[in-house]
């Protein structure tokens, strides 16, 4: 049996994106917390396994885009990684911002009383294996005081894994465009949402994808104006780099 929080819950009309990534160095601590401050009540953030099987939050395989380190997460131990400046890069005043662990994530989403879109970011040749660790850690740790919870993932493999490891949460197929064979897929896979590029997104589609019973959000949009449109026809959620310009729409 899932403890309530983890089993889900109403998701938000807004979600903010890797935090708040308009305002903040992507997947930090301090994005989630400027997110939080800018009114969003969930975020979105993406997670990778090191070599230890330690998850951290961060977007890319490699350590060069968004921190002041070089090379291969998945060749790093948590322990090595947690001297990594991932904030510096973005601007002057978030130097020193650690490279957050899951774990330290979670715990800011209970005092923040914040949910979560959980992204998975598999390193390649380590999709199955992605899908188990973070949905066990996630089983075991997730915080009574968070709101809800889903995982998200573009690899369809990681999906199955996180099913297989901790059946009944909330998942999401990731994908940039709407595919031939999208309802068994996301049948087989257990989803109970469509997190789909809003530039593939009609009206149809929107339609197509609700009547077959799974949620529908979208992703990234920061256009107030395509965000109505989007509501209007239909979708959920918005995953957006700007919270507040979507917040009461």
């Amino acid at each position: 049996m899932l403890e309530t929080s983890l089993a889900g819950g109403p998701v938000p009309a807004v979600m903010g994106h890797r935090g708040a990534m308009g305002h903040a160095p992507e997947n930090t601590l301090a994005s989630i917390r400027t997110g939080a401050a800018l009114g969003a009540t969930w975020v979105e953030f993406d997670v990778k396994l090191t070599l230890d099987r330690e998850v951290v939050v961060i977007h890319d395989d490699t350590l060069d885009r968004t921190t002041d380190g070089h090379g291969a997460v998945a060749v790093r131990t948590l322990a090595e990684l947690a001297g990594v400046d991932a904030g510096g890069w973005y601007a002057p005043a978030f130097a020193g911002e650690p490279l957050p662990s899951l774990a330290q994530t979670v715990r800011l989403l209970a005092e923040l009383h914040l949910g979560a879109n959980v992204e998975i970011k598999p390193t390649p040749g380590r999709g199955r294996l992605s899908g188990e660790v973070v949905a066990a850690f996630l089983r075991d740790h997730w915080p009574r005081d968070a709101r809800g919870l889903m995982i998200s993932c573009f690899w369809p493999e990681t999906l199955a894994a996180v099913r297989d490891t901790v059946p009944g949460i909330p998942t999401a197929l990731l994908t940039f465009d709407i595919a031939d064979g999208w309802r068994d897929q996301l049948a087989g896979l257990g989803c109970s949402a469509y997190h789909v590029s809003h530039t593939a997104l009609t009206a149809e589609r929107v339609a197509a994808v609700r009547d077959a019973g799974f949620a529908l959000r979208a992703f990234t949009v920061n256009d107030p104006d395509r965000a109505r449109t989007l509501y209007d026809w239909g979708v959920e959620s918005i995953v957006t780099d700007y919270p507040e310009r979507l917040t009461g729409l």
